[in-house]
């Protein structure tokens, strides 16, 4: 016979089919045909009753045991009712035949030996609409969904989401404990109408408790207190307690974080909070490769420590060897320290550390550094970040004709920044924007003049076609250098186009500028560049550009010059970016030299 919302066993029931298996003989074939059969025209519920079948499943996955498969077959009822309710049909007929028997009219006692034919006979009934729809208490500024309303299409699921609607908006007034108290729904055939009545307890408004830590190894408790920085003693807020997830997230220290409510208020009104962590391992190693036509090769690798002193502090040293194989410039070397405090002055605010050593030896200069730094980053929100700090910088650069002048530079460096993040995501945008600028002015203690060194960078992504297959992406970069002169400049400080960060399909640095018969970086810079990226499959993409730069004698003044390139790429996606390769070539300018190709991981920009 047919079943109409059969979707519960009996205990002895289940017991018999547990009694049965222990004296169930050895698998036979079975399952040999399989048939569902949907009345009406409702192609989406069709396709959801197929996707959610669990004989379904089990067809597909071949499963033989006659046994197994009667099991799956009863419990085939419940599952496909919840979906008949999620789509607002509340008085459907399911039928699970097996070999013309009905599944639920067999003993469990006696179940099948063998099973050759199954067939799903699904009648929806007719599809219901909300009548009286109640849901209350509500909070000021809860908002309900649109369609839980009377005379809209009475998915259980909008049910759903208003209630939680409707706890959530308690939560976010401080009531923690909100919840459904009770919930009263009525199906009335005629007319097809469902009416649903939610009763909200939106219990106490409580305040933030202590800060639970549990679950760490090595880190100190109070330090995973400081960097969540949950607010103690102000009024609940979900908000709040995403913020303080985020922030332990943050620091790489921990492989998962979750924090969660007391069960029990305490007497004073405040709820403790309970802070789960994992820390993740101590320590991690990395290298790299980037091959650039006129650059050359890069080796690069590191060594890190996420918890350096028991505290979330990271610790990294970089090493990278560049220039190997370049048709221009010589191999260089670099070495590179940081060590960065979480939660340093607020919960916000980490301290940052850092050394670097570095030799860098071009075409038209060669120069040893080094470059101590101290500074503060501050997050204000997720989008928005602001840092500041302070550096020494010692170089000594060879310059001029045949390198034949020499100068030592000593500067103090106030390095600052701010950041404003808008891309869906940092790996492979396709919608927002990025900006970052900065500004650092510097005081010449020898062999250099007082002045400030101004950059910005802008980025630009916007999704276009069918499912977002084709992505144009748009960058801007432009600096200045006010009141040094050219010849008393660090040589890292001047600007110089051309290579995969500026202009690809020119040489790296290959646009300066000529001053006095010395050739140079120079006190101004531009750059443009396009690049359309088009999913060819879902691991594959071609990308076309176009780049120009633009470099001049003073800021955006004087003796000046510019070139461009363009090219085409492919990309290819990796759990860490995508895999990137590039072909450019010169179209503008006198600095080219032929096809450049690059290789790296991430897109250029």
């Amino acid at each position: 016979m047919k079943l109409c919302l059969r979707s519960k066993l009996q205990h002895c029931a289940a017991l018999a089919l547990c009694f049965a298996a222990l004296f169930q003989p050895a698998p036979v074939q079975a399952f040999e045909e399989f048939e569902i059969n949907v009345q009406g025209d409702d192609d989406a519920l069709r396709s959801a009753l197929r996707r959610s079948s669990l004989l379904r499943a089990a067809f597909d996955e071949g499963v033989q045991d006659a046994f197994e498969v009667f099991t799956i077959a009863r419990a085939e009822y419940g599952q496909l009712i919840g979906i008949f309710y999620e789509a607002g049909f509340y008085a459907p007929e399911i039928s699970v035949l097996i070999d013309g028997r009905e599944a639920a009219d067999i003993s469990p006692l006696n179940p099948p030996s063998e099973i050759g034919r199954i067939v799903l006979e699904l009648t929806p009934g007719p599809a219901f609409t909300f009548g009286r729809t109640e849901l209350a208490p509500l909070a000021r500024r809860a908002e309900l969904p649109p369609a839980f309303a009377s005379g809209e299409p009475a998915r259980s699921t909008v049910i759903r989401d208003a209630a939680r609607e409707a706890v959530d908006g308690w939560r976010a007034e401080g009531h923690a404990q909100a919840d459904v108290a009770g919930e009263d729904i009525t199906a009335r055939h005629p007319p097809g109408e469902l009416d649903v009545s939610v009763q909200i307890a939106p219990g106490p408004r409580l305040r933030f408790g202590e800060l639970r830590p549990d679950g760490q190894e090595r880190t100190r408790p109070s330090r995973i207190v400081a960097i969540a920085g949950l607010p103690t003693g102000e009024v609940f807020s979900p908000d709040d307690m995403q913020r303080a997830a985020d922030r332990l997230r943050r620091t790489g220290t921990f492989a998962s974080v979750a924090l969660r409510e007391a069960e029990e208020a305490n007497p004073d009104g405040t709820l403790d909070i309970d802070a789960s962590v994992v820390e993740a391992p101590l320590r991690r190693i990395g290298a790299g490769v980037e091959i650039d036509t006129e650059a050359g090769g890069k080796l690069s690798a590191f060594w890190l420590h996420r918890n350096l002193l028991g505290g979330a502090e990271r610790f990294r040293i970089e090493g990278t060897i560049s220039g190997i194989g370049a048709r221009s410039g010589k191999i260089d070397y670099r070495l590179r320290t940081e060590f960065s405090r979480p939660a340093t002055f607020t919960p916000d605010t980490t301290l940052n550390l850092g050394t670097l050593i570095e030799t860098d030896r071009e075409d038209d200069y060669e120069a040893r550094r080094a470059r101590v730094e101290v500074g503060l980053e501050h997050r204000f929100s997720d989008e928005l970040t602001f840092g500041g700090g302070v550096a020494f910088l010692l170089e000594r650069a060879d310059f001029g004709p045949d390198l034949s002048i020499r100068r030592d530079f000593r500067m103090l460096q106030l390095p600052l920044f701010v950041e404003w993040d808008r891309r869906d995501d940092m790996r492979a945008p396709t919608r927002g924007f990025f900006a970052r600028g900065e500004v650092m002015p510097f005081l010449g203690l020898s062999g250099t003049d007082n002045g400030a060194r101004a950059y910005a960078d802008l980025r630009a992504y916007r999704a276009i076609g069918q499912d977002d297959g084709v992505v144009l992406a748009g960058r801007v970069q432009a600096g200045a250098i006010f009141g040094a002169a050219l010849d008393r400049t660090p040589r890292d400080l001047l600007f110089y186009s051309g290579g995969s960060g500026t202009v690809r399909g020119q040489p790296f640095e290959s646009l300066g500028v000529t001053s006095g018969g010395v050739r140079s970086g120079g006190r101004g810079f531009a750059a443009l560049s396009t690049e359309m990226r088009v999913r060819a499959t879902e691991t594959i993409g071609v990308a076309a550009f176009i780049d120009a730069g633009y470099v001049s004698d003073g800021p955006f003044s004087g003796a000046s010059d510019w070139h461009a390139g363009a090219g085409l790429g492919l990309r290819y996606d990796t759990p860490v970016g995508p895999l990137r390769v590039d072909l450019g070539y010169p179209v503008a300018g006198d600095t080219g030299r032929g096809i450049q190709l690059y290789l790296g991981i991430g897109h250029s920009f």
